[in-house]
């Protein structure tokens, strides 16, 4: 079953951009060259995006091939497919990975077991109210959303894996 994604690389120092490519290439297996822009948000880095097209599962791969270089910022979507849900995955440095299943408008899921157990491990309200943010990827949003207002507007890089 295919569907298709985006890689957003939201910052990478200049001498990382080729093995960000490099990974993205060796995952979809298909040369990828991304147009990158400068990244308004942090000086002297760069920023690029690219859409893709691939079997499902397909995100998981990509963003397990770009945690490989901890100093890049950067999210991958996968569109949800027949009887697959969508991901949406996030690395900041600091933060590490985040991942969350999507709707097909893009809205978190959040399963019932999963609320179930973030309900029994709280005590106090204050508390389920921050795991909730932890479950939602609320940092990962705070320190990733100066770089995403920063990229609108950039050029997007089409792919499709061939095969």
């Amino acid at each position: 079953m295919s569907t298709r994604g985006v890689v957003y690389v939201h910052s990478s120092p200049s001498a990382v951009c080729p093995h960000v490519e490099w990974a993205i290439s060796g995952t979809l297996g298909v040369r990828v060259e991304l147009q990158w822009t400068a990244q308004p948000a942090a000086p002297g880095q760069l920023r690029a995006e690219c859409d893709w097209r691939a079997p499902a599962g397909m995100a998981g791969k990509l963003a397990g091939a770009l945690k490989a270089w901890p100093m890049i910022r950067f999210e991958v979507t996968e569109e949800p497919s027949p009887g697959v849900d969508g991901q949406r995955i996030c690395y900041a440095p600091g933060l590490g990975l985040w991942h969350a299943r999507t709707s097909a408008n893009g809205d978190i899921v959040v399963g019932e077991d999963q609320l179930r157990s973030l309900v029994s491990r709280s005590r106090a309200g204050e508390q389920l109210a921050h795991k909730l943010d932890e479950l939602l990827g609320a940092s990962w949003d705070e320190a990733l959303e100066p770089f995403r207002h920063a990229g609108d507007g950039a050029p997007v890089t089409w792919l499709h894996q061939v095969g």
